[in-house]
């Protein structure tokens, strides 16, 4: 079996990489498979004091208190809608934490080569988790770059202690 393994990489890799889709409005965005934990079902957060309003809370999940933003609160100033096919994606953050995302619609993938997606020259200073886009018969598809989601100082508040304390992301 394990000789099959490098194949099958091989094989996926020539197929390209699977990305979670999900929209933000009228809008289509992208996460990369590789940094997404876990999707779940909306549920219940804890609000957290003087965060920004999309800083959506806390989640209690597998014993760990994992931070929560709102992606279109954060993008657009508008908080997600309720619906069925709003999930609450687990993501690796920074390598070896855990932050939830509030996305709607998120109940497809799309399989391509991470090169088709190409920079739009505009600067994302105040935005830089807006990655590159691809085009498609659909429209323009925006990749999110999961590790720029935070300010440092909305970092500092959501992750404000790394050795078990709320505010600490769930180790991967």
């Amino acid at each position: 079996m394990n000789d099959l393994q490098p194949h099958a990489a091989r094989a996926s890799d020539a197929k390209g990489t699977l990305y979670l889709l999900f929209r933000i409005a009228d809008q289509r965005f992208a996460l990369d498979v590789h940094e997404v934990v876990e999707v779940l079902p909306r549920r219940p957060l804890k609000a957290i004091a003087q965060a920004p309003a999309w800083v959506a809370g806390i989640l209690a999940h597998r014993g760990a208190l994992v931070p929560v933003v709102d992606l279109s609160a954060l993008s657009f100033g508008q908080a997600a809608a309720q619906r069925t096919s709003t999930r609450l994606v687990l993501v690796r953050y920074r390598g070896n934490l855990q932050l939830g995302l509030i996305l709607e619609q998120a109940t497809e993938t799309l399989r391509c080569r991470r090169e088709e997606f190409q920079p739009y020259g505009l600067d994302n200073a105040d935005a830089p988790y807006l990655g590159p886009v691809r085009q498609d018969h659909l429209g323009l598809l925006q990749l999110i770059e999961v590790d720029d989601l935070l300010t440092d100082a909305v970092r500092e508040l959501v992750f404000a202690d790394h050795s078990g304390a709320p505010g600490q992301g769930v180790p991967t």
